[in-house]
């Protein structure tokens, strides 16, 4: 399939699925309080925009979301590096960090709200935890993927732990710490709101909140279209500098994929 039909597909996709929507709605006459029609979602939606009130909150959730992503990402990286390359961390650390994830993040957002208040800091430590596991399991498995022939030919070459570790741990385990990092800033978008919920002072979760209790269905749609772009877009920004670092990558579509000298394919 040709990319011009592919790019014409999609949003022709979307319209046909917003026009069943809207069909079923009302020819079923199904409350607005239940399942509002995506006419009345993109008035709410046009409204929130143009009060700049959806900003306000959205400005909120994205610090939260970018810093608790940031602290959830640095921590992730350091113990997944100490437990990948030292038996004694994977010994001792592992186990704990495997209890602390079996706990549910929910459960401890009223902890957390205690800890830390009602302020950014609250969610902040909640998206970083919510972050935190996927990374270090990436990072842990892409820096134990190195091929041992190859640890052993540096080492027979005299190359150094460290040596090793940046010229061939850390180069092999990058596109596993991306692909971690993409699933780490959506759940940091996640962790935000959930704490949003819990309690805050704004933030879209917020936002959502109080439209639960105004009964605002339209509204709570329209602010989940704006979540759902805004993870759209630090998705897309995730993957755009991971194309953009991994071009040596095969599975990227980079110079790997071009044949050698000499060779026939």
């Amino acid at each position: 399939m040709s990319r011009p039909l592919e790019a014409l597909l999609r949003p022709l996709l979307i319209l046909v699925v917003l026009a069943a929507w809207e069909s079923i709605v009302r020819l079923c006459n199904i409350p607005a309080y239940i399942l509002p029609p995506p006419s009345k979602v993109c008035i709410a939606l046009y409204h929130g925009i143009e009060s700049t009130i959806y900003v306000r909150h959205l400005w909120t959730t994205l610090l939260e979301t970018l810093l608790g992503f940031a602290v959830g990402s640095v921590v992730a990286l350091v113990l997944g590096t100490l437990i990948a390359l030292s038996r004694r961390c994977d010994y001792f650390l592992y186990p704990f960090i495997l209890m602390f994830q079996a706990m549910p993040k929910i459960a401890l957002a009223p902890l957390i709200i205690v800890w830390f208040g009602l302020g950014v800091g609250s969610k902040v430590a909640q998206a970083s935890l919510t972050a935190f596991f996927p990374l270090m399991v990436n990072t842990v498995a892409g820096l134990r993927a190195a091929d041992e022939d190859r640890v052993s030919l540096m080492r027979s070459l005299d190359a150094s732990n460290m040596q090793i570790f940046w010229m061939l741990r850390i180069p092999g385990a990058t596109p596993y710490i991306f692909a971690g990092l993409e699933i780490a800033m959506m759940l940091a978008l996640i962790g935000s709101i959930v704490a949003e919920f819990v309690g805050a002072q704004r933030g879209l979760g917020v936002l959502i909140m109080s439209m639960t209790y105004t009964m605002d269905v339209a509204g709570q749609f329209s602010v989940l279209i704006v979540l759902s772009v805004l993870g759209l877009l630090l998705h897309t920004i995730i993957v755009a500098v991971r194309k953009r670092l991994l071009f040596w990558d095969a599975s990227q579509g980079g110079i790997s994929n071009l044949p050698v000298e000499g060779e026939v394919r």
